[in-house]
């Protein structure tokens, strides 16, 4: 199929900037030094003793074996018991079925850990490519991030990008799936490493969190994460920061039930983008570019009035007069990067958005997938535009932010097996 090959010759075959990978059981034991074995990631199947979700923090309770309760695969790192969920891979399920439940690898579509039956599925959706978010790992690698030893936390990490590299979208994959690594987030040193090591074999994005400092770590108005920043900005990697990657998920109170969360997922990445665009570091790192994975687009034209409207007239007293030289919505344009599944409003405001700012996104395997249908939302919603306009939200700016091929795919998949340095 050629990228306009479509059944009426209209729409462009999708590049999905967020899908989502389940990592087989292997991934790290088959790539962590032998001492690690007993307390690096591993599965485990186990009964569930208790699980919650409420207030956006997600509780789950294993069992001893032999103890009554669902059974499911868990992983098990240091002392985390973290179960696979329905919600880590919902397709194929209606939506009645998708409830907050343990289950297995067989209990899930295949395609959500195995590269030929995920090229399947994107054949289904009428995707060519995709880049995937790590699911035990967290969305940023905080799962690494809080772990006890930092020596094999790195091997972790490294052992991830390896695997993502080698064989998620490795020659089995032929181009179809684009790498995003993880970074040791606890030491921004390191994590240029990470970023330089990936960037010679490849990888053109990097994962990191909308709101560092609720995990802990420094903001991204202080210096700390230079070294990083510096690295992306050298090795043209884009900075990727899906919803959810500063572990906390936006909510009103603790007992609020997770559809009131769900609505509103976009504001961490709103707050995030108003961080960035008043943080100097666009100045300081001129070719650096952020990505919002599943944030939607609707909201973004008002923060950019506000923030240019503030910019403006309180510059002087806010704080960024001296490091913030032009208006945030001209910052924007150059560094930031919109990504939404579903958001026909958002696309009825383009241009007080940017067509060159926005990605196109279906979000497999989770339960807000438009999978198997992005083809036809993605009609539906765009209808109104222009095919050259579609054309570049669909594919042809992720062409462009990702390094891909002139027909949508990762360069690096021929050379990728035992590319690791």
């Amino acid at each position: 199929m050629s990228a306009m090959d479509t059944q009426d010759g209209t729409f462009p075959l999708i590049i999905s900037v967020d899908d989502h990978t389940v990592e087989p059981p292997d991934v790290w034991q088959s790539r962590l030094p032998k001492k690690y074995l007993d307390t690096g990631p591993r599965i485990v199947r186990a009964p569930l003793r208790e699980m919650s979700f409420l207030g956006g923090r997600f509780k789950p309770v294993m069992g001893k074996p032999g103890e009554d309760g669902p059974i499911g695969d868990w992983w098990i790192y240091e002392d985390l018991h973290r179960p696979l969920t329905r919600l880590d891979t919902a397709v194929g399920y209606s939506r009645d079925e998708i409830k907050l439940e343990v289950i297995t690898y067989e209990q899930m579509r295949a395609g959500s850990y195995d590269v030929p039956q995920r090229l399947a599925d994107m054949d289904v959706n009428h995707v060519q490519s995709a880049l995937c978010f790590p699911t035990f790992p967290r969305f940023c690698g905080q799962t690494f991030t809080e772990a006890k030893d930092r020596e094999l936390a790195l091997l972790c990490v490294r052992a991830y990008n390896d695997w993502m590299v080698e064989e998620w979208c490795g020659p089995l994959a032929g181009g179809r799936q684009i790498p995003l690594a993880l970074i040791p987030l606890w030491d921004a040193a390191l994590a240029a490493a990470e970023v330089r090591r990936n960037a010679a074999r490849g990888v053109r994005a990097v994962a990191f969190s909308e709101i560092p400092p609720h995990l802990g770590l420094p903001s991204v108005h202080t210096d700390d994460w230079d070294p990083f920043l510096a690295a992306c900005d050298e090795t043209g990697t884009v900075v990727a920061m899906h919803i959810g990657s500063s572990s906390r998920m936006p909510s009103t109170s603790a007992d609020a039930p997770p559809a009131v969360g769900s609505t509103i997922t976009f504001a961490n990445c709103c707050f995030s983008m108003v961080d960035w665009l008043m943080s100097g570091k666009f100045e300081r790192f001129p070719n650096l570019k952020v990505m919002y994975a599943e944030g939607q687009i609707g909201w973004i034209p008002y923060i950019l009035e506000r923030a240019d409207v503030v910019w403006e007239e309180n510059r002087a007293w806010g704080g960024v007069a001296d490091k913030v030289t032009r208006p945030p919505s001209e910052l924007f344009a150059g560094h930031v990067y919109g990504c939404f599944f579903d958001d026909a409003f958002g696309l009825r405001n383009l241009d007080a958005i940017g067509v060159g700012n926005v990605l196109y996104e279906t979000d497999y395997p989770h339960s807000d997938s438009t999978w198997p249908k992005s083809r036809e939302v993605g009609e539906d919603q765009m209808g109104h535009l222009a095919p050259d306009v579609v054309e570049r939200i669909v594919r042809g700016n992720a062409i462009d932010l990702l390094g891909l091929t002139a027909d949508g795919r990762w360069p690096g998949a021929a050379a990728a097996t035992g590319a690791a340095g």
